[in-house]
């Protein structure tokens, strides 16, 4: 099964983007700026459309399909996908799955390539429950400005990369402003963090509507940033009804995460179910 999104670009600032979408198969409530921007294209030659398609395709013909999700998360899209090929194991989140089940130290697990600097987390922990937002910025090493770190001294943190799991469980955090990547919007359900959204590309947009409409655990911010937007939507979330909402929503999925990779959760069951189909 596959979809053309034809939009003509010239559109996209006269509300064509919002235009909401009811026909794609488990996944209700969706517009078409929710769609990744590379399958929304007007040329059906198109390689990226075309070889996503053909990937799909073969997805769904292999013996088994593993996903980094949990079955509460994403239901209405697992039955879906369920219903075009039986195989279907929802073994997510892995991180939170490795560190519950497998009996080796968890921290030979590590899969990041970088050197991690852990003296944030001693900053952290002479920080207030709850009062930290976090924030990743992707580029090279860079040497500011002596007044910037003054400026920021007992208020920020910067350090070049950090252990997120150990950053986003840490009880100082209370937000996590992100560009909606998948393993980060896991990291952060499984500690109930709050989310604030900044998608660009890819799954990011898609994932944004999610959080925001269907899990309730997290807030979108306009791309156009301006440190008065970043306040307001810092403020609302730390202090404001909509953010007493969203940390009793983002406690729930914490709940079911952890239920989930529990012995007996769907997690679990899905992964002796893996072993003994596959």
């Amino acid at each position: 099964m596959g979809f053309i999104f034809v939009v003509d670009e010239r559109f996209a600032n006269d509300g064509t983007l919002d235009m909401p979408i009811d026909w794609i198969p488990g996944m209700p409530n969706m517009c078409l700026k929710d769609i990744p921007n590379f399958v929304r294209t007007t040329d059906p030659d198109d390689f990226v459309y075309n070889y996503i398609m053909e990937v799909s395709q073969e997805c769904l013909n292999s013996s088994s399909i593993i996903f980094n999700t949990f079955d509460d998360l994403d239901k209405e899209v697992l039955q879906v996908l369920a219903s075009k090929s039986p195989n279907i194991y929802a073994i997510g989140p892995f991180a939170s799955l490795s560190k519950n089940l497998l009996e080796i130290q968890y921290d030979l697990l590590n899969s990041s390539l970088w050197k991690e600097d852990t003296s944030c987390i001693e900053w952290l922990n002479t920080m207030e429950p709850k009062s930290v937002v976090p924030d990743l910025v992707m580029g090279e090493s860079v040497i500011f400005p002596r007044e910037l770190l003054e400026e920021i001294k007992g208020r920020g943190f910067i350090i070049s990369w950090c252990t997120q799991q150990k950053v986003l469980s840490h009880s100082a955090v209370g937000i996590f402003l992100t560009h909606w990547g998948w393993n980060s919007i896991l990291k952060a359900l499984f500690e109930s963090v709050l989310l604030i959204c900044l998608s660009f590309f890819g799954d990011q947009q898609s994932n944004c509507r999610y959080v925001c409409t269907t899990w309730d655990n997290g807030m979108e911010i306009n791309l156009d940033i301006k440190r008065e937007n970043v306040e307001v939507v810092v403020k609302e979330m730390m202090e404001g009804v909509n953010g007493q909402w969203i940390r009793q929503k983002a406690l729930e999925w914490k709940k079911k995460a952890e239920t989930g990779i529990s012995l007996g959760g769907s997690t679990v069951t899905n992964v002796d179910r893996m072993i003994n189909e596959a």
